[in-house]
């Protein structure tokens, strides 16, 4: 895939089709970005700083974002510009993020798991924009990140 200029989106044929959607049907497809982050990574052994946990759900976003720019779905979210809704998660743990990572692939929801390197520390999930709808029941049991 061709590396793109942020510049390139409102360029970008996807872009252009989704801005051609009714106003009415666009707001029935409400599109959200998922990206769920590793509560335990600020506490105590690994205590890392709110930065770098920032910098993790940034990668994961942009990842996903990348490996799925060209569904329709991704072209709409990125036309809305300064209205995109991003909701931001918290796993536990490690294991709750593995947990979730094998219930999206089995369900096949476009996701990416962001793996710090060279630590190799499974840090964050992200999810392609998605209609909420299409994709809650598999988040819900996860709060908003604190």
């Amino acid at each position: 895939m061709p590396h793109l200029a942020w510049s390139d989106v409102r360029r970008c044929p996807v872009s252009q089709n989704a801005q051609r959607i009714p106003y009415g049907k666009m707001a029935a497809r409400a599109l959200v970005q998922y990206v769920v982050l590793r509560g335990d990574l600020r506490c105590e052994p690994l205590s890392w700083p709110l930065g770098a946990l920032v910098a993790q759900a940034c990668h994961a976003a942009l990842a996903v974002t990348h490996a799925y720019y060209n569904h329709p779905d991704t072209g709409a979210y990125l036309a809305q510009g300064g209205s995109m809704r991003t909701v931001v998660l918290e796993a536990p743990d490690e294991s709750a993020l593995t947990a979730l990572a094998a219930t999206l692939q089995q369900n096949g929801i476009d996701h990416k798991v962001w793996t710090e390197q060279p630590e190799d520390i499974a840090t964050c999930i992200a999810l392609r924009p998605y209609p909420k709808e299409e994709v809650h029941s598999h988040l819900k049991k996860f709060k908003l990140l604190k």
